[in-house]
């Protein structure tokens, strides 16, 4: 597995001081409000373990799974809602945490779905911003990491469910996933 990496993009200490940053944010705007967070599977899972022990005030959590990737390196641009939050949004205050803000698509119809729902106020946390892929005009209120367009794995983010499991954030290099499109 490490073997398919060209080079480490964001090491763990940088991640980590990182999210601590951005949980100071949070915690600072939401104390008090009772925040729900809401994380979009599977990629967010190890940020968003991160990033809710930085912010030690009274919330919620919850999840979506919400793809438009299938198996591949695009977007299909058909978006696939596999698992619905369970908890009542109407009035609270949500933030989407996220793993991975690239074309915007799928995003942009997850913020809509939740708006239906009539929250108080709705906010994005990304771990990274990929804006040169954005093919909707969703912008993330708080960012981890600007990236340029490359193919990004580790720490959650994923190439046909390998990877997540890196502790940092890697280019994945060309033949790991060119090979697999044969």
């Amino acid at each position: 597995m490490q073997n398919d990496i060209e080079r480490i993009l964001l090491t763990e200490e940088e991640i980590r001081d990182r999210i601590a940053e951005l949980g100071q944010k949070l915690t600072e705007e939401y104390k008090g409000k009772n925040p729900v967070f809401i994380g979009i599977l599977k990629g967010v899972v190890v940020f968003f373990a991160d990033m809710i022990r930085a912010i030690p005030i009274e919330s919620q959590i919850d999840f979506m799974c919400v793809s438009s990737y299938g198996n591949g390196t695009e977007s299909t641009g058909i978006i696939n809602v596999k698992k619905d939050i369970s908890v009542d949004i109407a009035g609270r205050h949500v933030v989407i945490l996220e793993d991975i803000l690239d074309t915007g698509l799928t995003l942009s119809h997850t913020i809509r779905y939740l708006q239906s729902k009539k929250p108080a106020s709705l906010k994005i946390c990304t771990l990274l911003d990929k804006p040169a892929r954005r093919k909707s005009e969703v912008q993330a209120d708080y960012i981890g990491f600007t990236i340029p367009d490359l193919f990004v794995v580790g720490y959650g983010l994923d190439f046909q469910e390998r990877y997540r499991n890196l502790p940092y954030v890697g280019i994945l290099k060309p033949q790991a996933y060119l090979h697999s499109k044969e």
